[in-house]
């Protein structure tokens, strides 16, 4: 295998890089690599998303999950509210 060296890189385009390689998981040189192949060889030649299969994932998942009686953002957002208001007052629902 060959070695690569590129000089004089600008500095936020090195932490850029150390950043996107941290995370994906990856060395700095291992994303290097992989940016590299991405542009040389291609996004096309990975393997093609399946996008039934994953349609099919996200209805078992959505299936799953229902029924559950999640409650909403607004619900949650209005309880965090009112249980901080009784910490800090004392009271509980403006009572």
């Amino acid at each position: 295998m060959a070695t690569l060296t590129v000089r004089n890189l600008d500095d936020d385009l090195v932490r850029r890089l150390r950043i996107r390689a941290a995370q994906h998981g990856r060395s700095a040189e291992a994303e290097h690599r992989e940016i590299l192949r991405l542009a040389l060889i291609g996004v096309e030649q990975q393997e093609p998303v399946d996008r039934e299969l994953v349609a099919a994932r996200l209805a078992e998942f959505r299936a799953r999950l229902a029924g559950r009686g999640s409650p909403s953002i607004l619900e949650l957002l209005e309880e965090s509210r009112n249980e901080r208001m009784e910490q800090l007052t004392g009271v509980r629902d403006g009572t």
